[in-house]
């Protein structure tokens, strides 16, 4: 009988086992790699089967997208009733008409400026009516004609910028409208207008043309009655009405003075601006048929808002507030002198 032993299987099977073993420890760590330590997880960046993303559900507590923060837009300044156009509210406007410090050219300098704004409400005030309320104006000359033709030779001066700013202050402070008058003599009216920028970037204050003050090379004031053109107008009021723009002012008064057809010979011309609010003032005085007949002579109603000045040396039975409220074209702006 042949001598058989059995196999040695224990040690095998236990080094199977060892070996399975380690596959196994192996395999685990290569996931936690790919699930942790991997570069990106999605098998479409490693090259692997496509596998379509998940939908991104929407939160109602995510913020919306930020938008870029806007400037509030800057407000127009207003006019004294709180408003931007001159004549809104069917106003009436009545003026003190003048220079600082003097009577002899208007009764607006007779007093100081303080004292003008009591003068100037009692004047206004008959002029009132119903759904017609009064607008108190201090029209101040700021550029006066000269006989004389002074160191620059434009036959006129400037008055005192202090003199001007006292009257701005208490307009301000009253309520009041002011139009800086020009008799500019021999120089042109844009070009004395530009001196006066500072003030007139004031959301209260206007400008006045007076052409009787505009000279031609030669001429002296008093002794002729000057005359300007309308390109000479119309170059002033489109700076003026630049100046509303850039500024954010409110509509700004723009007065030719007129008592002859020979001071505007092509008024016709005479353009409108977007806001200015344009105002034709006949100066005529005399008797009431002489004061009607040079306004029906010269007055524009359909370019023009109606003014009519009122002398109280010069005219002849003044009219009073019913025999102005009376006239057609119908007046809407008086100043006194």
């Amino acid at each position: 009988m042949s001598d058989q032993r059995p196999e040695p299987t224990g040690p095998i099977l236990l080094l199977v086992l060892l070996v399975l073993v380690a596959l196994v420890a192996v395999a685990w760590g290569a996931g936690y790699r790919s699930g942790a330590d991997a570069p990106s997880a999605d098998p479409r960046e490693r090259g692997g089967a496509h596998v379509p993303a998940a939908p991104v559900e929407s939160s109602a507590s995510a913020a919306p997208p930020a938008t870029p923060a806007t400037a509030p837009e800057p407000k127009r300044a207003t006019l004294p009733h709180g408003g931007t156009r001159v004549f809104a509210g069917n106003r009436f406007l009545v003026a003190y008409y003048g220079t600082a410090g003097s009577g002899a050219l208007g009764v607006l300098g007779e007093t100081r400026p303080a004292g003008a704004e009591a003068a100037v409400r009692r004047a206004a005030l008959p002029f009132r009516r119903p759904g017609q309320p009064v607008q108190p104006v201090y029209e101040l000359i700021v550029t006066i004609a000269d006989r004389h033709p002074g160191r620059d030779g434009d036959h006129s001066h400037d008055i005192a910028r202090r003199d001007v700013r006292r009257y701005l202050d208490v307009a301000r402070e009253d309520g009041a409208l002011v139009v800086l008058d020009l008799q500019p003599g021999t120089s042109d009216f844009l070009e004395v207008a530009k001196r006066w920028e500072w003030a007139l970037r004031q959301p209260h204050v206007g400008l006045a043309l007076d052409p009787e003050w505009r000279m031609s090379p030669g001429q002296v004031p008093g002794r002729v009655i000057g005359h300007a053109s309308a390109a000479e107008v119309n170059r002033t009021s489109a700076w003026l009405a630049a100046l509303v723009r850039r500024h954010l002012l409110p509509e700004k008064l723009f007065v030719l003075h007129q008592f002859r057809t020979s001071m505007l010979p092509d008024l016709h011309r005479v353009q409108r601006r977007p806001g200015l609010a344009l105002v034709q003032h006949v100066d005529g005085f005399g008797t009431r048929g002489q004061k009607m007949e040079t306004y029906e002579t010269v007055a524009r109603p359909g370019r023009f808002t109606m003014g009519l000045k009122l002398f109280y040396d010069e005219d002849v039975r003044r009219m009073g507030p019913g025999a102005v409220h009376a006239v057609r074209p119908r007046v809407r702006f008086v100043s006194f002198q």
